[in-house]
């Protein structure tokens, strides 16, 4: 199948950079390129691609903005945000905006095929480190998402804030009932992704084939209703399952 890619950014090297990576890789097609966020949407809506590859800071409309926009919009099209700024802000303003990844823009060319592959089969792409510390970020926010801004990550667990130790947490709650609802295998591969690990780590972690682990993520996805494997790892920390 080959993949359909959006390239978005304002830099017209780095633009022609990335299409050029895309047009030469079997299997992968350039869809269009966008000089900012309000041509990406525009874009996308159009031609519906598999994956937009979006940059952060664009002029006028910004990529997180547009983000929010392209999967709101009912066109399918998956989100991988390409920057070159490593910024918590930006990594987490683009997974509440629906993104499905984060790469950074010095990353190899093999790394940027495979992570676009990974992002239109469904998949999403988070080195561990920034995982661990994006995790640690969200779970720590003393204030919560705006009701509208929650309403637009598909997980049903949204990002709370802080609660005192006395009250109640409803997302820790419901992200607990959840696992309860698991098999003690489903929990231990959930635990593992909540740590960062690939599915060929959990596979070796666990003594399992790396096909058994894919087949858990599969059904921690379906059972959870989360949209992708950065979404189980936050429920996998809500839920105390990972530290």
């Amino acid at each position: 199948m080959t993949v359909r890619v959006l390239v978005a950014d304002d830099q017209a090297l780095v633009r022609a950079g990335f299409a050029g990576i895309l047009r030469l890789a079997p299997g992968f097609s350039v869809a269009g390129e966008a000089a900012d966020g309000a041509q990406a949407v525009e874009l996308a809506r159009r031609e519906r691609p598999d994956v937009v590859l979006m940059d952060v800071r664009m002029p006028g409309l910004d990529g997180i903005e547009a983000t929010r926009r392209i999967t709101a919009g009912g066109s399918g099209s998956r989100v991988l945000i390409l920057t070159t700024f490593e910024l918590d802000e930006y990594v987490r303003g683009a997974l509440r905006a629906g993104a499905s990844g984060f790469l950074l823009k010095d990353a190899e060319p093999a790394e940027l095929l495979a992570a676009t592959r990974a992002v239109a089969a469904g998949g999403a792409v988070l080195a561990p480190s920034v995982t661990r510390r994006l995790l640690d970020g969200l779970l720590a926010e003393g204030t919560p998402a705006p009701a509208d801004q929650q309403a637009q990550v598909p997980f049903p667990f949204p990002f709370p804030g802080r609660y005192s130790e006395g009250d109640p947490d409803p997302a820790r709650e419901r992200a607990r009932a959840a696992v309860a609802a698991l098999t003690g295998r489903e929990r231990e591969v959930l635990a593992l992704v909540g740590d960062g690990l690939t599915n060929q780590e959990i596979a070796a972690r666990l003594h399992i084939t790396e096909g058994t682990a894919k087949t858990h993520i599969g059904r921690l996805l379906h059972k959870s209703a989360a949209r992708d494997r950065v979404r189980l790892a936050i429920l996998a920390h809500r839920a105390g399952l990972s530290r």
